[in-house]
């Protein structure tokens, strides 16, 4: 745990892609090939705050990732976004070599256990995800996270714009931010576990949802921490930052959350 005075440990996982293009030109096609990062602006609020983050890249799980207790204690909290199960399920020496090897989500569901906090923030590969390739229902994360995942592709498309309603505005994971939050475009649709809390929500789906696992705290956040499912507007949201450092410094069991100046793109 975090004390008055030390930066909160973060472990950043995904929010990393790598897109393969094929491009015509009548009778002639050719191919390129981009890697991109989504997290930039998210990452750069928690360096205002004074975090100190490790950035794990969806390519890099298998190299960087904890493989065991010791490493994961050395951070308060697990952020994971946007990246599927099997990534963390089939390293190289598994799913190349057949041979055995640590089984990183059941050490992050252990890891909670022992006072560790978890978030995992939506997307096509978060919880379930796009046509269920996310699959963390069926992972050891299923038991501490705070929501339960549907069987099958979870995403809700809302391209009209939803709007969020904060019902526990007062709860401490929210840093006191105001209840009004810009739109968003989309969602991974959970189902909040009877103990657990839910702090905002679209119409009777959870979209924030707070509890606890062992002695560690969860959070599900259900949408995009950047676009495309989290628009401009909602990047250029002054508490923007401030609300995404209050839910990690509350997860973390830190005992002060940092203050952070607002912030635009």
């Amino acid at each position: 745990m975090s004390t008055i005075g030390s930066p909160v440990r973060v472990l950043f996982v995904g929010e990393s892609w790598v897109k393969h293009t094929i491009h015509m030109k009548g009778f002639d096609q050719f191919h390129s090939t981009e890697y991109e990062e989504g997290a930039g602006f998210f990452l750069g609020c928690l360096d205002d705050a004074g975090f100190d983050v490790t950035y794990v890249r969806g390519h890099e799980i298998t190299l960087r990732f904890p493989r065991s207790p010791e490493e994961l204690d050395e951070f308060d909290v697990v952020v994971i976004s946007d990246i599927g199960s099997n990534s963390f399920l089939l390293p190289d020496e598994t799913f190349l070599r057949s041979e055995r090897s640590p089984n990183r989500l059941g050490l992050v569901a252990d890891y909670v256990k022992r006072g560790g906090g978890l978030v995992m923030v939506g997307g096509y590969l978060s919880f379930t995800g796009i046509d269920g390739k996310g699959r963390f229902g069926m992972s050891p994360l299923a038991d501490p996270l705070p929501v339960a995942m549907l069987p099958y592709d979870d995403r809700v498309e809302r391209s009209e714009g939803v709007e969020v309603e904060v019902c526990q505005p007062d709860h401490p994971v929210l840093g006191g931010t105001p209840t009004e939050w810009p739109h968003l475009l989309g969602y991974n649709k959970l189902i909040a576990k009877p103990d657990a809390t839910v702090v905002a929500r679209v119409g009777e789906d959870p979209m924030l949802v707070v509890g606890t696992h062992g002695d560690g705290r969860t959070a599900a956040f259900a949408s995009d921490l950047a676009p495309h499912w989290a628009p401009q507007e909602f990047l250029d949201w002054p508490h923007y930052g401030e609300m995404w450092t209050a839910m990690l410094s509350w997860t973390a069991r830190a005992q002060e959350a940092p203050v952070l100046a607002d912030k635009v793109s």
